[in-house]
């Protein structure tokens, strides 16, 4: 059913190609004379934004969106003219192929000879052998034009493969930073956590301890407590710096630890297939352990549902609190999330408008 429902999508584009062909022809004939006017500039690119629709490229992807009109959206119109007019060949001899096929075969049912052919079983070997052939060569023409139209729209409308590669270094650089700058980050809140949290608590139960020892004790009790609390904590800190559940037991056990471990009621929906990269996993673990840990902390939430699932090539994490939001993006926690996400030419949002709710959608290539 799948392939048939493809099939039909593909001839559709194919004869909406033929129509905004013949669209086009006319609009060149009209604006021709005035291209360099910015309204026919405006024209041509919406134009051009309709086509790269219609063939499933998203125009912010190839680039021109973003960019001021500079004529290569009128070139482009003017260059997929004879590949439309090709298609529409294509469809006419499809149509004629079809018709024909029909129109024998309904004469032959009724008995009725075909320009003087009556139908015998060498005649219809011949009719259907030469039916399958036309109708593979004329799929075959459909699919041509329609692979020929995305690479001409990619090849006029996206960018220059130099600045395409000015921009990857760009990124590569930025996201090489902001790794380093996450790193650094991630090295004082764990210092911190050390100093302010697990540090001083030693120091208390070193006293403790000592006053015990000088005939207090009463207060072994408290150092045992004291004692549980401290490796309570330095658990957490080492959960923080790396999840040893992650190694062995997968991205979802990890999860569900996150979970437990939350002040929050947090649900949980992880469907990844099977094992990811550990760069992927490890990732995906620390996007949604700070969502989790910031909602917490920040939103006010009272509830936090988290959904992490494979989409094609991409694991698609979301996780939605059902707080006051106002999160900003720019922020030292987020802004870490983003550039973890961005080293792995993955993409990262926020939509937290005020009164809520925060969702945090996470995007990253499984390969």
């Amino acid at each position: 059913m799948r392939p048939a429902a493809e099939g039909l999508r593909l001839l559709c584009v194919v004869v909406l190609g033929t129509v905004t062909a013949l669209i086009g022809v006319a609009f060149l004939l009209l604006a021709l004379p005035f291209a360099g006017h910015p309204a026919v500039r405006r024209a041509s690119r919406r134009l051009a934004a309709l086509e790269a629709r219609r063939l499933r490229l998203d125009p912010a992807v190839l680039g021109f969106a973003a960019d001021p009109p500079d004529g290569r959206e009128l070139r482009y119109l003017a260059a997929r003219v004879p590949v439309g007019v090709l298609g529409g060949l294509i469809l006419v001899l499809l149509t004629y192929c079809v018709g024909a096929a029909l129109v024998i075969t309904w004469s032959w049912g009724r008995g009725l000879p075909v320009d003087g052919m009556t139908p015998s079983a060498p005649l219809l070997a011949y009719f259907v052998l030469a039916g399958v052939v036309l109708l593979f060569l004329e799929l075959s023409g459909l699919v041509g034009v329609h692979t020929l139209e995305r690479r001409l729209a990619v090849r006029m409308l996206g960018p220059d493969p130099t600045e395409t590669l000015r921009r990857r270094i760009t990124e590569l650089a930025e996201s090489r930073a902001g790794v380093l700058a996450a790193v650094d980050s991630e090295r004082r809140r764990i210092e911190r956590d050390l100093h302010d949290g697990l540090q001083q608590r030693l120091v208390a139960l070193s006293m403790l301890v000592g006053r015990a020892r000088r005939g207090r004790p009463e207060l072994l009790a408290q150092a045992h407590e004291e004692a549980q609390q401290a490796l309570a904590e330095l658990r957490e800190v080492a959960w923080r710096v790396y999840p040893s559940g992650l190694d062995s037991f997968g991205l979802a056990n990890a999860l569900a630890g996150v979970a437990e471990r939350s002040a929050v009621p947090v649900k949980v929906v992880c469907e990844p297939p099977a094992r990811l990269p550990m760069a992927v996993e490890t990732a995906s673990y620390f996007v949604v352990s700070e969502a989790v840990t910031n909602a917490a902390k920040h939103a006010r939430a009272t509830a936090i549902t988290v959904e992490v699932r494979e989409r094609d090539t991409m694991l698609i994490m979301r996780v939605q609190d059902d707080g006051v939001g106002g999160a900003n993006p720019e922020g030292g926690g987020l802004s870490g999330l983003a550039r973890r996400v961005a080293a792995l030419d993955g993409r990262f949002r926020v939509d937290s408008p005020p009164g809520g709710p925060t969702t945090i959608t996470a995007e990253i290539p499984c390969g």
